[in-house]
């Protein structure tokens, strides 16, 4: 564990930097552009030269695949059971079940390259290619369901914006050039990988400069159905998965390190978007981010011991 945990400490430490660098650099604009920059152009970059250049025929993303929905649909089925059986209202209900199955993927991405080096990196952006697409419109559709008629026009205004989302269209474009076998086009994969490298580290800073330690009282049911949800039912969803079947070690690992994560930032956009309480899923998207520092360095260690 002490070998993971300082592998994965520099993820967490530039969080912690962003978050000091907030309370320094307070223009609230630039924190924006930053967050804009890295979500439209140098992550949908990486994602874009790394799928293309990917062989796919070395990785068993079946295997990847089913271990990863496994985990997602399993921690999402728990996000629903809980707060029907807390008697929830739907707007704190809905942000149990996106704080129970959604996920930082730009933090694995930059743990996966920690612990494996660019192999790593390459199994952390297929499992990305094979989970964002589905977890975004697994998410909407169940939070359109519970939030009923709140507002069809708040519905269809998100659904056009994930036909529009760069995470999914760069996953597409770089599937695309590799089955057409334009695997390494000498300017585009290189201009792009080099976006992508520059991606991780400003992704992270951004993480923690939007940590929101000093919020208001929060009703304490949902946050922590919401903590059990992700860093307790959605590891132990993949770890039974994985223990059926038995795919690479390196496979394994990067479906830990996604059901280990913390849920993602983007949460607390659509929350308030499809009419959430984006005040409590502020407070989980913080709440588990900080105890990520402590439960992904363990997560990984007993998966490591097990497999």
């Amino acid at each position: 564990m002490i070998g993971i945990a300082f592998a994965v400490a520099p993820t967490f430490v530039l969080i912690v930097i962003g978050f000091g660098a907030r309370r320094l650099i307070v223009a609230q604009d630039f924190w924006n552009t930053l967050d804009r920059l890295v979500y439209w152009l140098l992550i949908p970059a990486l994602f874009l030269s790394k799928i293309a250049a990917a062989d796919l025929a070395a990785t068993p993303l079946g295997s990847l695949a089913a271990i990863l929905y496994v985990g997602f649909f399993g921690a999402l089925g728990f996000g629903w059971l809980a707060q029907r059986l807390a008697g929830l209202a739907p707007a704190q209900g809905s942000d149990v079940l996106q704080g129970s199955g959604r996920f930082n993927t730009f933090m694995g991405l930059a743990i996966a390259e920690a612990l494996y080096g660019p192999a790593g990196l390459q199994a952390g952006v297929l499992g990305s290619a094979l989970l964002v697409p589905v977890v975004n419109v697994s998410v909407v559709t169940a939070l359109a369901m519970m939030l009923g008629v709140h507002g069809g026009s708040r519905i269809a205004a998100t659904l056009r914006e994930l036909r529009r989302n760069p995470l999914i269209l760069s996953i597409l474009a770089g599937l695309a050039l590799n089955l057409s076998g334009l695997h390494r086009l000498p300017v585009l994969n290189d201009s792009a990988a080099m976006l992508g490298q520059a991606g991780l580290p400003i992704m992270l800073l951004t993480v923690g400069a939007n940590l929101q330690l000093r919020r208001g009282a929060v009703a304490p049911a949902p946050l922590a159905l919401a903590v059990t949800g992700k860093l307790a039912v959605f590891p132990l969803c993949v770890a039974a998965a994985v223990l059926v079947l038995q795919p690479p070690v390196l496979v394994a690992q990067v479906a830990m390190i996604y059901a280990a994560l913390p849920v993602a930032a983007s949460a607390y956009t659509l929350a308030r978007q499809m009419g959430g309480d984006a005040p409590l899923m502020a407070a989980m998207i913080s709440a588990q981010t900080l105890l990520a520092f402590f439960t992904v360095p363990a997560t990984l260690a007993l998966a490591a011991w097990l497999y």
